[in-house]
């Protein structure tokens, strides 16, 4: 994903304040945030068939913290981006927050992915050339938010994780935690079902990637839905619960006593 990508969809490239994209009608949630059954997704080259998903089965509750887990290969990225909305599946359904998303077309799935999803990676995507209020302020462009409100919902942002006096910074005048955290700031600032965090702390130290997951367990704790993706058992020991998946297949899905908890 490269630097010059913007805004909370991983997928857009291009930043243009505009009105809001029309929105599939979304009912309201009751019960799990995430329903998914018999997800399959399946890549043909040539004659060759590669299963990277075969027939996943997930709920996730309303805020739960879980920790999805797995070796290279294994199938986790490919659930990630189903679950995120990055990719749909060659078989089963998957409703996120009451709606049936599996069926969306690409910008129908932006739209979700844009109000539902607060979207964390391991390498910031933040753009090089703008503030750290701007970089947050990226995903309410896209809804069509107006400037007033949204400065003070950036600034809002950035005050949760922290940073409210790194505001007027660019990217490379921040250590990579604050980089991170800015990153945080923007996948909250749409107030999304879930915060979607994809190896967060792969390119941090030991001491930035305590702090980064303290910042998540902070965030869990007040309420919020979190989703992390990762190869570590110590950053997945901050999770309620692990999933591991293991050829394209959930092999174990366990409650858990969390390792490391705030300070």
């Amino acid at each position: 994903m490269s630097e010059v990508e913007a805004g909370n969809d991983p997928v857009a490239t291009e930043v243009v304040e505009q009105p809001p994209s029309p929105q599939p009608d979304v009912p309201a949630a009751t019960g799990n945030m995430i329903e998914a059954r018999g997800l399959k997704k399946i890549y043909r080259m040539a004659k060759v068939e590669v299963r990277a998903l075969d027939g996943v089965d997930l709920d996730v509750m309303p805020n739960e913290f879980l920790a999805i887990m797995g070796p290279s290969g294994s199938g986790k990225s490919t659930l990630m981006n189903l679950l995120g909305c990055l990719d749909t599946p060659t078989e089963g359904t998957y409703k996120l927050n009451g709606t049936e998303v599996s069926g969306l077309d690409d910008d129908e799935l932006a739209a979700v992915r844009n109000r539902e999803i607060g979207f964390v990676f391991q390498t910031f995507n933040l753009l090089a050339r703008a503030t750290s209020l701007h970089n947050v302020e990226l995903p309410l462009i896209y809804s069509g938010v107006g400037g007033r409100n949204r400065h003070q919902r950036a600034m809002a942002a950035l005050e949760k994780v922290g940073l409210a006096d790194r505001a007027d910074h660019r990217p490379n005048e921040l250590s990579g935690g604050e980089r991170q955290r800015v990153a945080v700031a923007r996948a909250l600032v749409n107030d999304p079902a879930i915060v979607l965090a994809d190896e967060p702390t792969g390119t941090l130290d030991s001491k930035t990637s305590h702090e980064i997951m303290q910042l998540l367990v902070g965030l869990h704790e007040n309420g919020q839905t979190i989703i992390l993706v990762t190869h570590e058992d110590d950053i997945s020991g901050y999770a309620h619960r692990g999933v591991k998946v293991l050829d394209g297949l959930i092999v174990s899905d366990e409650r858990q006593t969390p390792r490391f908890g705030k300070d």
